[in-house]
């Protein structure tokens, strides 16, 4: 985790998602970014996550390694060298009233713990990434499943865009937007983070003062 400088996250990635949510599609990605004290491995451990501020949603995403800075012509297998499954935690209440009043949505997206890495595996290349799906499980049950090959901006896309306005170098990590199926944390839920039904990592979630 100490060598990751910058979180850049893709929202609705995913038209079933935004779907979901009652979203419009975006035209160009849909960026934001997450600071580095939200992130925590899912090595099995337990995750202590708000359980008093409103509806807190899980997204399972795929998770992009930059491997060195980026320069015009380079290629995807260059710049990135490993992936990884991830969720970014969402407080739905406060992002929904954050969006009615045009404000940022850095505290519900950012908190303490919201952006949840499994362990990193090599980078096979986009194509082999394709052939493969991502997944969530909760409680043993799956709820998310997806494919990078569905995204509305593809991972080449996504890194441009990410260039020309943020910048993009050694140690920043990409999270590429999530699949349909989000659905609400409860206190003791437990995680499993899969890659081609492989699981990467794992966690149990303790809400602080939740509402039982």
């Amino acid at each position: 985790m100490r060598e990751i400088k910058n979180i850049i996250c893709v929202g609705r990635n995913y038209i079933e998602h935004a779907k979901e949510l009652n979203n419009p599609l975006p035209r160009v990605p849909l960026l934001f970014t997450k600071p580095t004290h939200s992130l925590v491995e899912a090595n099995g451990s337990e995750i202590i996550l708000p359980g008093d501020r409103g509806e807190l949603q899980y997204e399972v995403e795929l998770v992009f390694h930059i491997n060195r800075r980026y320069e015009p012509g380079i290629s995807l297998e260059d710049l990135v060298d490993k992936v990884a499954v991830g969720i970014d935690f969402t407080l739905r209440d406060i992002q929904t009233e954050l969006k009615k009043k045009g404000y940022p949505w850095v505290i519900a997206k950012g908190f303490r713990n919201s952006a949840v890495l499994s362990s990193w595996h090599p980078f096979p290349g986009l194509k082999a990434l394709m052939e493969v799906d991502f997944s969530l499980e909760r409680n043993g049950k799956e709820v998310q499943r997806g494919n990078i090959k569905n995204m509305i901006f593809d991972l080449e896309t996504v890194v441009e865009y990410t260039t020309q306005n943020l910048g993009l170098d050694q140690g920043d990590i990409i999270f590429t937007g999530t699949p349909a199926g989000v659905g609400a944390v409860h206190n003791q839920d437990f995680f499993s983070l899969k890659l081609a039904d492989h699981e990467l990592g794992s966690c149990l979630i303790k809400l602080l003062r939740f509402n039982s």
